[in-house]
């Protein structure tokens, strides 16, 4: 489990393609802090395991899965990541729940100053995934906790300040990028218990309400 806030920008030093999958060895810092084999690191926002390290470097695999959901693909010698490790029971949350896992891609489609900020417009490759977007919500994109700012049908925006440019990959990209999505982990749930699917095996009704004790029994005429 990540928050979203990154710890560093690290730089692609090695892809090695393994069959289906790539070999991906990234040059970083502050993430190489007592790492073992076996750790957690998020890159740009998909969660990876260390499979290998040095003092400069550590190497992950990426499986087909990996290469066909994320930007993953895309990456070459020189590549800017974000990159963050884990949560730990002492963290701050400073952004929000971001599990690794990434949903899909969305492409950048406009990116336009305002004032000393920047409004990044992106619109999502899969259109099932808008409908966990909602303006004052959370998203991570390409590992960053982000509000959304507007939503309009496969289209969101979100306001980046300075200090996210320069600290992140989002001062790299340019309109017509892709970026990694991961939409927030509530409304998942939340979306899967009003289901008609979940609902038809344990229906979230007024009745159902009741027996729990979050509302009062419906009072009888006489």
């Amino acid at each position: 489990m990540f928050t979203g806030l990154i710890e560093e920008v690290g730089t692609v030093a090695a892809v090695q393609q393994t069959g289906g999958g790539s070999r991906l060895t990234i040059r970083a810092e502050k993430v190489l802090d007592k790492v073992a084999l076996g750790d957690s690191i998020a890159i740009d926002g998909a969660c990876t395991t260390v499979i290998a390290f040095d003092k400069t470097t550590f190497t992950i695999e990426a499986s087909p899965e990996t290469l066909d959901k994320t930007t993953f693909k895309n990456f070459k010698a020189g590549t800017p990541v974000n990159l963050e490790r884990p949560l730990t029971p002492s963290s701050r949350i400073g952004g929000h729940y971001v599990t690794g896992h990434v949903d899909g891609l969305a492409r950048i489609v406009s990116i336009e100053p305002q004032g000393i900020s920047f409004i990044f417009m992106f619109e999502v490759e899969q259109p099932e995934l808008a409908q966990y977007l909602v303006p004052k919500g959370s998203v991570a994109v390409s590992g960053i906790s982000l509000t959304v700012n507007t939503v309009d049908a496969n289209r969101f925006s979100v306001a980046i300040i300075p200090h996210t440019m320069a600290h992140t990959t989002l001062g790299h990209v340019k309109a017509g990028d892709s970026v990694n999505i991961e939409t927030d982990l509530l409304g998942k749930y939340v979306k899967k218990f009003l289901s008609p699917v979940f609902n038809s095996v344990s229906r979230v009704d007024e009745s159902f309400l009741q027996q729990h004790g979050f509302m009062p029994a419906s009072a009888q005429g006489g």
